[in-house]
């Protein structure tokens, strides 16, 4: 490696230092790249490219999801092709977050941009190895971090939140937030979950583009709701179309059987293309969760889960989240549970109607309506039972399809006959 001294007039402050020629800095700078994209492991991300990304997701998403899945994928392409700003990912694991980073990286360094790819926790790893363990100092490698052209911080949030570990953060962020380096951060916290000085410096919409990824799982579609924890389908693995009963020779009238005909015949077109919001009312034991449970088990068999979810338990998993010693928390629920591409909502009536299950039941509600995701309901309450606020989303034709079941309840033997265990909360206080 040559060294030598540039021809400059006396008094400029590089006059008799001695530099690299032009051929060792290029040596220099690639030595650097190279360098720096191993410790990167973006060999083992070669996969995640732009090419390989699905802009509008899985099949059967519902188009709020795919259209933030597909405004994630046109920013990270946009910020890859200008390496301008910050680009601030959100999402739950696995929705493309990751992939979309290591997309940029993987252009960048196809450009020869020297780019630093770590996950948070591996940041960290990495600057207390240089703690008497490393041929590098600690402040070469904070200095390196902090300066590198690009740099990518995947999975932010899931460090170790030690004081140290967020002052560390906090140091390389606020430094380049000031310095206006091209930075990409990933995270599945919301942002008010995000430590609050770095938080000031993500919400700075004159640098950073924030885009949420509302999409599920796409590394596992058998589970895509990300909570398995919060499904009861499993109880109702046996209540497919093939077995649902309608009950000719029973002595019904015709205006029964015609009404168990139209539920079933809109609960099979449902099933094949989950579109709006599809209603069964009718009392206890007429056959709404079976027909709930077969559009969840068609769904589920080709690849798509639903969310399947007793209303009252719903409302429990929520409560849950508020136990200090819960792992998540209630933000990231109900974020999740208002944006799962398919939910379906058993027994709507028979929660405690306090005015904090009405308000989450109307927040859920709302936001699915303005969004237009796919929701299947099942209530045997008379419409006038039912929330104002709820029903004037329900009454619109537009989206919704209300299917009234007159017939009368299934006999004893039948598993449709059993009144719901939350029965008793219905008027509860």
């Amino acid at each position: 490696m040559g060294f030598v001294r540039r021809d400059l007039p006396i008094g400029h402050p590089d006059f008799g230092r001695l530099t690299l020629c032009t051929c060792a800095q290029g040596q220099a700078i690639q030595a650097t790249r190279q360098r720096l994209y191993r410790l990167s492991n973006l060999e083992a991300l070669g996969d995640k490219t732009f090419e390989s990304f699905r802009p509008r997701g899985l099949p059967g998403m519902g188009d709020y999801q795919s259209n933030s899945l597909e405004q994630a994928f046109n920013h990270a392409r946009q910020f890859a092709s200008s390496l301008n700003g910050w680009l601030f990912l959100t999402g739950t694991f696995g929705c493309g977050k990751t992939h979309l980073a290591a997309a940029v990286a993987n252009f960048a360094v196809s450009l020869g941009v020297p780019t630093l790819f770590l996950t948070v926790p591996d940041l960290l790893d990495w600057l207390r190895y240089t703690y008497g363990n490393s041929d590098v100092s600690y402040e070469e490698r904070f200095d390196e971090i902090r300066q590198t052209t690009l740099l990518i911080l995947d999975d932010f949030g899931t460090q170790n939140a030690t004081a140290w570990a967020q002052e560390k953060l906090f140091q390389i962020l606020n430094y380049r937030y000031i310095s206006r380096l091209p930075t990409i951060i990933t995270s599945n916290q919301a942002l008010d979950e995000i430590e609050e000085r770095i938080r000031s410096r993500i919400s700075d919409p004159a640098l950073v583009t924030h885009v949420a990824i509302l999409a599920p799982d796409f590394r596992n579609p058998q589970d895509d709701t990300g909570h398995p924890e919060l499904s009861s389908l499993s109880l109702h693995a046996q209540r497919t179309f093939g077995n649902f009963s309608l009950r000719q020779g029973e002595g019904l009238t015709l205006e029964d059987l015609k009404s168990l005909k139209n539920a079933f015949e809109a609960a099979r077109d449902f099933a094949e293309n989950p579109s709006g919001w599809l209603v069964f009312s009718g009392s206890y034991g007429v056959g709404k969760t079976h027909l709930a449970a077969a559009i969840a088990n068609h769904r589920a068999g080709l690849g798509l889960p639903p969310l399947f979810v007793v209303v009252p338990d719903l409302l429990d998993h929520l409560r849950a989240t508020f136990n200090p010693a819960s792992g998540t928390s209630y933000d990231r629920r109900f974020e999740d549970i208002k944006n799962d591409r398919l939910l379906i909502l058993d027994d709507l009536g028979t929660q405690s109607a306090t005015p904090w299950a009405r308000e989450k039941l109307y927040q859920l509600f709302n936001y699915r309506y303005n969004a237009e995701l796919p929701t299947v309901i099942t209530t045997a309450n008379k419409l006038e039972e039912i929330d104002p606020r709820i029903l004037s989303r329900m009454l619109d034709q537009r989206l919704c399809r209300i299917i009234g079941i007159t017939a009368p309840a299934y006999r004893s033997s039948r598993p449709d006959s059993r009144r719901p265990a939350h029965k008793t909360r219905r008027n509860a206080s």
